[in-house]
This record gives C-alpha cells, structure tokens and sequence, in this order.
C-alpha cells in the first residue's frame, strides 16, 4: 500500500518543529495497511478539568492520516492535505498515553478517507475514533514550497 518502503526512524523527522513535537506525538508502528503513534495525557494535551483535549484527539487523528496519506502517494509530485475530520469523543482520559491506528476507508486518485481508532495504552479501551478525509493536490497548487519534505 505504501508508496515506498518507509521506517519509523524516515517519519521522525517529519514531527520536528511542528504541531506533533508541541503535544508530544511519537510514531510506533508502521503496518501493512496501518500507521500508529502515541500522544501522552499531561499539561500539554489536557483541558482544564484535566481530561484528554478533544483537540489533541484530533491532531493525533489528522497527523496520522495526513502522514498515512502521504505515504501512498509519490511525495516529489504531490502533497497530502486534510480537508474534514470528525471525531466522537468516547471515554475520559487523565493519565498515561492515548495510542492511535490509523487504517484508510478509500484511497482515491484525489481524495482519502483515514479512520484512526484512539485507544487508552493502560487498559486498551476505546477513547475516540475519528475519520479524516484528505485531499491529494499537485506539488504545484501549494502558494509556498518552504516545507518541501525530503527523506531518505
């Protein structure tokens, strides 16, 4: 399904200096047909009463998929945008990690659907699922190339 063969290590890179880093997001698995990472619950992904940020929920959600997404498409002709999510908020989270796999719905030519089923790592239930539909755009549609991704 994947592009090319990628690793754990290549994605690393892509988390530098942006939205994932602020909220400590970490990619754990790369999977035949799935992408996997993890956020932790603490000061930087909690809401005031000290449950998990639907938001956060989101960015683990949108950073999967868009990332997923990306992976299935050659990356020196196009780019992988998020056009919708949506995400039903299940359970209360106020410590730990909250573990998110991503698998897609449809892999279209221009358009991708990503579900990401968001799990508590300590008990294995089920927090949030969420589902993101992205937009595959030529290179060229971006008004910036400043984040031109290149890995290994």
């Amino acid at each position: 399904m994947w592009f090319k063969p990628y690793t754990l290590e290549m994605l690393e890179g892509l988390r530098n200096a942006n939205m994932g880093t602020h909220i400590g997001f970490e990619f754990t698995e790369i999977g035949e047909n799935s992408l996997a990472g993890k956020i932790p619950v603490d000061h930087r992904t909690t809401q005031p009463f000290g449950i998990l940020h639907g938001g956060a929920s989101c960015v683990l959600s949108e950073t999967l998929g868009s990332v997923a997404s990306w992976m299935t498409i050659d990356p020196d002709q196009y780019r992988a945008v998020g056009l919708e999510i949506n995400c039903n908020h299940i359970r209360a989270v106020t410590e730990g990690f909250v573990i998110g796999v991503c698998s897609p719905l449809h892999i279209g030519r221009r358009t991708q659907v990503w579900q990401t089923d968001m799990t508590e790592e300590a008990t294995g239930k089920r927090v949030a699922i969420s589902r993101l539909t992205v937009a595959i755009i030529d290179q060229g549609t971006l008004s910036t190339q400043k984040h031109h991704i290149h890995l290994q």
